[in-house]
């Protein structure tokens, strides 16, 4: 959706490894924003990707209007079922239904053999495979690991609009993570580190818990223990300041 940064250039590099011809959609889709004032403060850099996805070599820029994309207001729904009654679809009803109609219509106009998402949004690459696989799609779907900043933050265009203080405070995310991941591969109970994590926010001004899950990787179900057999990953979502954030781990996926 713009706003880019080297995770979004991470994408781009991986398709230009693979593909002959790169094509890069910039839109900021209000069909998948169920909070008007997120919309409205999404942060836009137009001219500014442009340049950068000249630099990195992109064949082709989509950058297509609300009206070119919506004629006329959309009449269906995509349900996907459990999948998205859960976490970010739980937090943000009628956000993968926007994701999915807005990937849908970008996948019939482009038409590409392979497409490449993030790993830091995670249920969304879940939502979009099933998509493809229900739909019939012919493309593969590659996920490209989370780039981070220095001190571990998931790169994310929201993150421009972190004063200093929420910027320091962000790190919360992280090190919660990475600190659950080691503890359940060391064998502590989840529910016990999951209720730590969860105090240690309580007790942090400024940042607000939404979730801090276990999920099976691929389906995506809420888990009560941790499995080393079973592929899963921790997820979080926290208002920080007033910038809503989201990251994920894997720890045996």
């Amino acid at each position: 959706m713009g706003a880019l940064h080297q995770g979004h250039l991470d994408l781009v590099k991986r398709s230009k490894e693979n593909c002959d011809t790169t094509v890069v959609s910039i839109f900021v889709n209000p069909t998948q924003f169920n909070n008007p004032e997120d919309f409205a403060k999404y942060p836009q850099s137009l001219n500014d990707d442009l340049a950068l996805l000249n630099t990195e070599g992109a064949d082709y820029v989509f950058t297509p209007s609300v009206e070119t994309m919506y004629p006329q207001k959309p009449q269906m729904t995509l349900d996907f079922g459990p999948l998205e009654q859960v976490l970010e679809g739980a937090f943000r009803p009628g956000h993968f239904n926007g994701v999915g109609l807005v990937v849908s219509k970008l996948f019939h106009l482009i038409q590409p053999h392979i497409a490449f998402f993030g790993q830091k949004d995670l249920q969304q690459v879940a939502i979009i495979k099933r998509l493809v696989l229900d739909l019939s799609f012919p493309i593969e779907i590659q996920t490209i690991p989370t780039r981070r900043e220095k001190d571990g933050l998931a790169m994310s265009s929201r993150n421009r609009r972190l004063d200093a203080v929420s910027r320091e405070k962000s790190l919360l995310l992280f090190h919660s993570l990475s600190w659950a991941r080691e503890e359940l591969l060391n064998g502590a109970d989840w529910l016990e580190v999951q209720q730590k994590v969860i105090r240690n926010f309580k007790q942090t001004d400024g940042v607000a818990l939404e979730y801090f899950d276990l999920v099976g990787t691929e389906s995506f179900e809420i888990l009560k223990a941790f499995d080393h057999n079973q592929k899963s990953s921790l997820c979080v979502a926290a208002e920080v300041g007033k910038v809503r954030l989201i990251d994920n781990l894997s720890v045996n996926a």
